[in-house]
């Protein structure tokens, strides 16, 4: 079967889909459920109705594309990724996993080639946490990891529920009815860019993802005794952000000392109160991020960053208290899906690096549902979510073949 990738094409409807965007070019802004969004998945649906492909959406807006293989009633084999983007974003991330996931389907139109289990392109809903504070909340639904009762509870930063506005979308349907089956798919294989720079820095074309890390969140509080910056005297402070600043510092150690690269901790957001510039801080909050291909030690750190807490609050009279957002267990790829992917790169002569996926992904959350992996391609530097994230096209015409020919040999 000779396959032929249409990178033309591919590197079309990347330009075209980047179009459909709140921010001025070359930044993406793509939030879920704006009529930007709304405007960019009609146009994708156009793209895989002129492909023959079965269309529907679930009350979430996750969109299956499927086409239809002689035994229907098996389970399908699944590809896909993302469309949404956070403000001033790439036009690259998710985007090379939906579009190159249609583009693999139509080159094996093209090549003859028939399945016997159906191959369905799925567009996650909501994968970037920018509209409800909580990632890949499609694919989290679809497995079950997040109960329909929880989402429900979710609220944007206008205050607007996630029931109301996913209705004024035009979405129809119960969130209980989202959630999929765990032999809906026999395979499910998503292809993205690395959002890193290892497959650059190693020369590498593909990388064949064996594992994905996954977060721990974390918002922490931290009272302390506001004052006059020139009247309250060292020896009587009780200084909340020098409290927040040992325990960031603390965090940073504990990460660090675990002897492993894949564990990493970061704060990204510090709000002290009252910020002025004469007045000691009274209050501070930040949020912490921690992740692991390994949940042992990821949570080693976490409660090491406990330990810390209670030892500053006594240390420096202060109050403090952490407040766990969500932490979801690192998903392995299964053997038979990495060896289907490790076959087609040998078939073509592609080289390839093993290696985990360090950012999550929306197949860390299909792992609960169904046998995974994902396929990287670099990015120039190791960009991502800016506007100057890059994938070339040849990288992509590649990822793509190969993703074309796992799916075959899947699908078969």
């Amino acid at each position: 079967m000779n396959i032929h990738i249409d990178h033309e094409r591919l590197t079309s409807e990347i330009d075209a889909l980047a179009a459909f965007s709140d921010a001025d070019p070359p930044a993406v802004t793509r939030v879920l459920f704006t009529p930007t969004d709304r405007k960019a998945h009609a146009w994708i649906n156009a793209r895989c109705e002129e492909a023959g492909l079965t269309l529907r959406e679930d009350a979430i807006g996750n969109t299956f594309a499927r086409w239809t293989g002689s035994d229907p009633r098996s389970p399908a084999i699944g590809t896909g990724s993302h469309i949404d983007a956070i403000p001033n974003a790439g036009k690259f991330d998710g985007v090379v996993g939906v579009l190159g996931g249609l583009e693999a389907i139509r080159a094996l139109q093209r090549a003859g080639f028939r399945p016997r289990h159906s191959i369905e392109l799925l567009i996650f809903s909501s994968e970037e946490p920018t509209r409800f504070g909580i990632g890949c909340l499609g694919s989290r639904l679809l497995s079950g990891t997040l109960s329909p009762d929880a989402a429900r509870a979710l609220t944007d930063p206008e205050a607007a529920r996630l029931e109301d506005v996913r209705r004024s979308a035009g979405l129809a349907g119960t969130l209980e009815e989202v959630r999929l089956p765990r032999d809906y798919y026999k395979a499910f294989v998503e292809l993205h860019i690395e959002q890193g720079p290892i497959l650059e820095r190693e020369h590498k074309p593909l990388g064949v993802v064996e594992r994905i890390a996954a977060p721990a969140s974390l918002r922490v509080t931290v009272e302390g005794s506001g004052g006059h910056a020139g009247g309250v005297l060292m020896p009587d402070r009780r200084d909340a952000l020098c409290a927040a600043a040992e325990l960031i510092l603390a965090l940073e150690h504990s990460a660090r000392s675990t002897g492993a690269i894949d564990t990493v901790a970061t704060v990204g957001i510090c709000d002290v109160f009252p910020s002025a510039v004469n007045s000691i801080p009274a209050r501070v909050r930040f949020t912490v991020d921690v992740r692991d291909t390994n949940l042992e030690r990821r949570d080693r750190v976490l409660q090491q960053l406990d330990q810390s807490c209670r030892e500053v609050a006594s240390r420096r009279n202060v109050s403090i208290h952490s407040e766990l957002l969500n932490a979801d267990a690192p998903a392995e790829s299964a053997p038979a899906v990495v060896n289907a992917l490790v076959q087609a790169c040998q078939k073509h002569g592609f080289d390839f690096l093993k290696m985990p996926s360090r950012a999550y992904h929306d197949s860390l959350f299909m792992a609960r549902i169904a046998p995974i992996a994902m396929l990287f391609i670099p990015c120039r530097n190791g960009y991502s979510h800016r506007p100057d994230e890059y994938s070339s096209p040849d990288a992509i015409a590649r990822g793509t073949l190969v993703l074309a020919e796992t799916l075959a040999a899947l699908a078969t």
